[in-house]
């Protein structure tokens, strides 16, 4: 089985081109490439509404350029995207545009000017009027004391800061976010990411990438893995992890590890092996474990340790890159 088949059963999309309906973005079979280089490649993706869809993978993944594809900044050389129903890339554009908020990796902002200016400028073309809510959103990325200075003397996560108050000064249906905690000390990306959900809890659709599986972990209700173009995997954390490891793995380790051997032949293990001092045993169940400890110790191996195996999305992510 390809690993674009297997996509296609985890994320339910259908063959034959056509975006199922339902979803805030589908896009189906979406090629884009940059002259020789890969870009996208059939990539198939549906977001939910009120969720939060975690694009992660290498650079060159082709993560940006989905985002892109969303935005309509780029039209699909092949196979079709849509947002809210609409073309991005065509004559809905603007309408698509005009609902959704966008945090590029690298923000395009007027260092010349102040941050209020900045958040002024953009409420114009959001057609905001004079009541924006400018104090609002810089206070909701603590950069409401750093507004009257100019951009230019901002540090690299005060403009990081100022771009996430500006995507969502309209309160948009869609934030579009690009390695947004780049940049980010690690108490104003946890500030983020808490925004990112109190967002979504309030009815907002966020489509993220980033390249730290351990955010994805925390974060995502859908993780979409991309390698070369293509989404190689997507669903859920605990879907995935069940489908790769559908039964529990213990770790023990002994005096002699040796002796540990005998476990291979017990009740309720469903799969053994050993890496120098420590055995790696899979499990029917995991109330199997204090009958195994008991058995080891009647059998006169002396345990250091016995320790249940959490999964991890980056274990889940290597695991899959190798196949």
């Amino acid at each position: 089985m390809s690993t674009h088949t297997s996509v296609r059963e985890e994320s339910a999309a259908p063959a034959g081109g056509e975006p199922p309906a339902g979803g805030v973005v589908e896009l189906a079979g979406v090629r884009y490439r940059f002259g020789s280089g890969t870009g996208l490649v059939d990539l198939d993706l549906s977001v939910p509404a009120a969720s939060i869809t975690v694009l992660v993978g290498p650079n060159g993944a082709g993560k940006t350029t989905a985002l892109r594809v969303i935005t309509g900044a780029l039209r699909p050389q092949a196979g079709t995207a849509r947002v809210f129903g609409l073309d991005p890339g065509g004559a809905d554009g603007e309408d698509v545009r005009r609902r959704c908020g966008v945090v590029a990796a690298k923000p395009a902002l007027y260092d010349r000017l102040t941050g209020r200016d900045n958040l002024k400028f953009a409420a114009e073309i959001f057609g905001l009027g004079p009541n924006a809510p400018i104090e609002k959103a810089a206070a909701r990325f603590g950069i409401d004391r750093s507004l009257d200075l100019r951009v230019g003397g901002y540090s690299t996560g005060m403009k990081t800061r100022l771009a996430l108050a500006r995507a969502v000064l309209h309160e948009p249906d869609l934030l579009l976010l690009d390695e947004p905690t780049s940049g980010l000390d690690p108490e104003s990306s946890h500030a983020v990411l808490g925004l990112v959900r109190e967002m979504t809890a309030a009815g907002t659709t966020v489509v993220m990438s980033t390249h730290l599986l351990l955010e994805a972990e925390g974060l995502a209700d859908q993780v979409v893995m991309m390698e070369n173009g293509s989404a190689i995997l997507a669903g859920s954390t605990e879907t995935l992890m069940n489908r790769y490891w559908p039964r529990p793995l213990v770790r023990f380790a002994a005096e002699d590890p040796t002796g540990l051997d005998v476990l291979a032949t017990m009740e309720g293990v469903v799969a053994y092996g050993r890496e120098g001092a420590t055995a790696n045993v899979e499990l029917d169940d995991v109330a199997r474990v204090p009958g195994l400890v008991a058995s080891l110790a009647a059998a006169g191996v002396r345990l250091t340790a016995v320790t249940p195996h959490e999964r991890s999305l980056e274990e889940l992510y290597l695991r899959v890159r190798r196949r």
